[in-house]
């Protein structure tokens, strides 16, 4: 176990490594106790180095050391060793020996079900052998593996196989962080792919026996975002081959390994029987983001792991602008904002809030969060709004030509962004250096035909922020005549000032604003419009986004009065909910999302943040209540509009047909409420596809007629593990407050809870911590089971646990009796002896703030 009390690493103390590293060979004999990995790494010492040789390690036993053929004598820590060195190009090599089967953090070289893989990013390549384990050293590997399994991969391209022997080599020089493993015995999915320039790649998706029938969505899935960094970023693949392997035992989603991305098996595979639109949608997500590292990561990467946005923010937005090309462009927005809000929001408002570029860290695993993910994605967008479509592509070609091959900084992106366009960013890196979320408070005024919006901007001081300053905000704005008509299409106001006025001129009528069209900024808008104006932009608004956001913010404001006063719903969203489900010009997909209601900590959030003390059993009321009362005012159209989106074709996992259940599954949860599950229960006995089935399991749970169909669920599914992750989840997922946590605890007791997997751990965890009534309910149940479990997982799998803590970063806006619950718990997990550094961090930075 690493220190869990280690130092803090400052962005102003970055320095380049002493030496170059020329080339990298590493041979691997594997073995589940005793593999032994023999490296030999060409060295050369840097001008103006400090000469200092320092190789990263840990857990590692060394057998040799060796520099230039004689014997090294290193001096060996915890984390790592130095030795002496000469002053001129050297050879080191080096043997050691690791214990993969017994790696339980998954980090490094270990074992999947008798499968051998890797997981290198951020920091884990230090456990396969000593070596610079820093992004900015980059190197061309060739890698030679000695074992008796059938296949044996690593990056790059083949260069001989022969009885248990393979041999790669990779031609571009990578970071240690790429690097990939995997070995074992797997079959092949295969394809192939013909570059824009004619080269013929051969593809291969590498899934373990019985998995073989649940490739062809994920393939098909590669081949177009092949096709769509060809044809919208210009970036063709450059290896003869592409290797995915499915892995279960995996703490991400996957990872963008050079040639060889390793994937979370519940990130590929997928089925009509076995997966849910939800997943197809996600697995065709993440393969393409992991595709596009390719360029956008590995051939330019980070230079420091504080730059970690560079290549993540960036990689988000282009997955994003896959999924709008390939899918509906509206409703992945409004999905990404929903997560945005939900997750990084959350964290830009409580303890656990940094810049997207942090200034310092402890345990980098730690920041691979939303704000560095999501709200770094958020700024390309802006940026390229800011620009315009046409200069954006022009600086992102210059990027590519100026650094490929290079670790590089967030000042190297702005900069061909500066050099293309002749525009100074500085005020825009803001935006990299602030922690938390604006607010942007919008005013009206109209006089003779002049209308005028005056927007203020501010920023709450934070320990990471104390002194924040104006940053730059694109206003994508419109104005709608009285009739609906657009008075003025959009426009991006560029606001750089903390009040800024525009005006437009030549009005005939006072026209209404919406602001902020697509969500072209990352802020909380704040305005004083009356309920009237977002009723006229729900019916009217040509912005798909601040059409689905007016009605979004009247259940928002409807919802916090009933909280507050126990007001009835508004009968304004009510009529525009009647209205948006009538009107069948719309996507099927962009009603369903029209009907969702805001997250319940969602509301905690706005609670907290006008001064009134949330509390979660008054906001599950207001929200049940809602929903019952909605499904009563839409329950003459509930039955014919589920009728009219049955999907009658064999399935497809394609957007129109996904538009079509998600809508007649929005309406079987109003049924739901109507006829206690009846149509549910048909629908389930009918389904032929796991979307439609589970949507008709969740309804019957939270009518109260599931139990027998449930048990139905397990019989058929008990074999398929990831089936059966979501007949975990959903459980705890439809439960009602009282019961959410004695039902997880159950769960926990269940013969096939395997806590040591991710999967399954975060499939009752990861649902009891989402349960947001369930979670904070009164008798603490919910926080001392959660405790219980991150305190036995911590030595096992750190990173997991560490992540898990998030659940407690809003503890301190609920009341004295919660938050004396939640602390104590805090600190009888920060009192286990031995707790891992990755945990302390978390679980310090939550517990200490004020």
């Amino acid at each position: 176990m690493r220190d869990a009390a280690p130092t803090t690493i400052y962005l102003s103390d970055y320095r380049p490594f002493g030496f170059d590293v020329i080339s990298v060979e590493l041979t691997f004999t594997l073995h589940p106790n005793r593999t032994r990995v023999a490296s030999r790494i060409a060295f050369a010492p840097r001008p103006n180095g400090d000469g200092r040789f320092f190789l990263h390690g840990e857990d590692l036993k060394l057998i040799s050391a060796r520099i230039d053929g004689a014997p090294a004598e290193p001096d060996i820590t915890d984390d790592g060793l130095t030795c002496a060195v000469p002053d001129r190009p050297f050879i080191w090599e080096a043997e050691v020996e690791t214990d993969p089967a017994g790696n339980t953090a998954l980090e490094g070289l270990y074992m999947s079900g008798g499968m051998y893989c890797t997981q290198c990013e951020a920091e884990g390549f230090r456990k396969i052998t000593y070596y610079p384990d820093r992004p900015d050293v980059m190197s061309v590997f060739t890698v030679h593996i000695h074992g008796p399994h059938p296949v044996l991969l690593s990056n790059g391209n083949p260069v001989n196989r022969s009885e248990n022997q393979a041999s790669w080599h990779d031609p571009w020089p990578k970071p240690a962080y790429l690097f990939a493993l995997v070995a074992g015995e797997l079959h092949n999915h295969p394809g192939s792919f013909t570059t824009k320039s004619g080269r013929e790649v051969e593809l291969n998706l590498w899934v373990r026996p019985g998995d073989e029938g649940k490739c062809e969505f994920g393939m098909q899935a590669l081949k177009d975002s092949m096709k769509w960094d060809e044809d919208v970023y210009g970036r063709e693949y450059d290896l003869d081959i592409f290797n995915i392997v499915a892995v279960d035992d995996f703490n991400m989603g996957a990872m963008e390994n050079k040639g060889l991305n390793v994937f979370n098996s519940s990130a590929v595979l997928a089925s009509p029987d076995t997966s849910t639109d939800m997943n197809f949608e996600r697995i065709e997500a993440i393969i393409a983001h992991e595709y596009f590292h390719n360029w956008t990561g590995n051939r330019i990467t980070c230079r420091d792991w504080f730059q970690l946005c560079l290549k993540e923010g960036l990689t988000v937005y282009r997955d994003s602008q896959f999924t709008s090309d390939m899918r509906s462009a509206p409703v992945k927005r409004i999905s990404d904002v929903i997560d945005l809000r939900g997750r990084q929001f959350a964290e830009d408002q409580g303890p656990l809030a940094h810049p997207v570029r942090p200034e310092s860290f402890q345990e980098i695993n730690n920041f691979y969060t939303a704000t560095v993910y999501e709200k770094g994605a958020e700024l390309i967008r802006m940026l390229r709004c800011l620009v315009g479509a046409d200069a954006y592509s022009k600086a992102v070609d210059l990027y590519f030509d100026r650094h490929d091959g290079e670790a590089c900084t967030i000042e190297d992106w702005l900069r061909v962004f500066e050099d293309q366009t002749g525009r100074n960013l500085t005020q825009f890196m803001r935006w990299y250096s602030q922690a938390g979320t604006p607010t942007l408070k919008v005013e009206e005024e109209w006089n003779s035909g002049v209308y005028t919006l005056i927007f203020t901007q501010s920023l709450k001081p934070s320990d990471a922020t104390p002194d924040p300053l104006p940053q730059v905000i694109p206003i994508a704005a419109g104005l709608l005549a009285p009739d609906g008509r657009e008075a003025v299409p959009t426009q991006v106001l560029e606001m750089t000032e903390a009040t800024q006025s525009f005006s437009f001129e030549g009005l005939d009528a006072r026209p209404v604003p919406s602001v902020m069209r697509g969500f072209s900024a990352p802020v909380v808008l704040e305005s004083d419009l009356p309920v009237a104006h977002r009723a006229f932009l729900l019916a009217h608004d040509t912005d798909p986004f601040n059409r689905w956001e007016a009605g979004r913010s009247i259940a928002r404001d409807s919802l916090l009065n009933a909280i507050r006063t126990g007001a009835a719903p508004d009968p304004a969203y009510m009529d525009g909910m009647r209205v948006t489900l009538q009107d069948d010009t719309l996507d099927p997909a962009y009603r369903a999302l029209m009907l969702g209601l805001p997250g319940q900590s969602d509301l905690a959030t706005a609670l907290h943040k006008e001064g009134t003390t949330p509390d979660p059993d008054a906001i599950y009321a207001a929200t049940e209540a809602m929903r019952d009362a909605r499904a009563a005012h839409l329950g003459d159209l509930a039955q014919p509009v589920y009728a009219a989106h049955q999907v009658t074709e064999p399935f497809s996992p394609d957007a129109r047909q996904a538009g079509h259940r998600a809508l007649a599954n929005a309406m079987l949860a109003l049924l739901g409420r109507l006829d206690g599950g009846a149509q549910a229960a048909r629908q389930y006995a009918a389904a032929d596809n796991m979307t439609q089935k589970l949507a008709a399991l969740s309804v019957m749970l939270e009518a109260g007629n599931g139990d027998d169909a449930l048990a139905a669920f397990e019989a058929e599914w008990k074999d398929d593990r990831l089936v059966m992750d979501k007949w975990f989840a959903l459980q705890v997922v439809a439960s009602r407050p009282d019961q959410t946590a004695k039902i997880a605890a159950r769960l926990t007791e269940h013969p096939d809870f395997n806590w040591k997997n991710p999967n399954r751990f975060r499939s009752v965890m990861g649902a009891l911590a989402g349960h947001h009534p369930g979670f904070h309910a009164k008798d603490g149940a919910g926080y001392h089971l959660l405790a219980d479990w991150l305190i036995r997982l911590d030595p096992v799998n750190p990173q997991t646990t560490a992540r898990m803590c998030s659940a407690f970063q809003t503890w301190r806006r609920y009341d004295d009796a919660r938050q004396t619950l939640i602390a104590a718990e805090l600190d009888r997990i920060l009192a286990t002896p031995d707790l891992s550094r990755d945990t302390t961090e978390m679980l310090t930075r939550i517990r200490g703030n004020s």
